[in-house]
């Protein structure tokens, strides 16, 4: 089992002031799974991906990772576990303006000690389509290319579980249809197990299950298409 969560739970605020997000999760994913996550705003749907990617604390309940437990960890420990174990992929893509597709794909894997990373980094923008566009900057490609670099950058490491956030939430229609067919490609090809956060009703059906949030909780949890 790649995620194992029981009784989840996340708050904010201090005493009269307690702001519950996510309300007991239990959630099994198992190795290599597709996942879409569904719900209106507010429903927890970030929240849950960011408890279990490791960029936010659960304020109570287990998680197990991987089966390394990660329910006692500190926010230090917790960079440590997700590091080339996590890879994020976001709406708004996140590159850095004075980087190169190249060097945003590369710099992430040098600073964890990769070797060859830019090597590493090189075959992963190919691999999405990118080989021609190592050297350019994020102002000087499309959304959708951008989005690939994002891509890349998230896959380069060859991450257990891989987790998108509306990654196509910023394209057209059939820019968007093309980055999901290459996130899932992708994904096989890696063997990862994946976490999408959607709107897209099509996006969700690609996946194994879909799960409805609301207010907090997993209200159902089903199969895709």
């Amino acid at each position: 089992m790649m995620i194992r969560a029981r009784n989840l739970t996340l708050r904010f605020g201090g005493p009269g002031a307690v702001v519950e997000v996510l309300r007991g999760i239990d959630l099994d994913l198992a190795a290599g799974e597709t996942v879409a996550v569904l719900g209106p705003s507010g429903s927890g749907k970030s929240s849950l991906m960011a408890v279990l990617s490791g960029l936010e604390r659960a304020s109570g309940g287990t998680l197990e990772v991987a089966g390394a437990d990660w329910s006692g960890l500190d926010e230090d420990a917790l960079a440590r576990a997700r590091r080339g174990s996590i890879g994020i992929i976001l709406q708004a893509f996140h590159l850095l303006p004075t980087m190169t597709a190249m060097e945003n794909v590369a710099t992430p894997l040098e600073l964890a000690g990769v070797a060859d990373a830019r090597r590493k980094a090189a075959e992963e923008l190919e691999a999405v389509g990118l080989g021609h566009r190592l050297g350019h900057y994020p102002q000087q490609l499309s959304g959708g290319e951008q989005q690939r670099v994002a891509i890349a950058r998230a896959l380069a490491p060859s991450p257990l579980l891989l987790f998108a956030d509306e990654p196509t939430g910023n394209l057209d229609s059939a820019t968007g249809e093309t980055i999901t067919e290459l996130l899932f490609t992708r994904q096989r090809a890696a063997g990862a197990t994946l976490m999408v956060i959607t709107h897209d009703p099509a996006l969700a059906q690609r996946c194994h299950r879909i799960l409805r949030m609301e207010d907090g909780q997993i209200i159902s949890d089903g199969p895709g298409g």
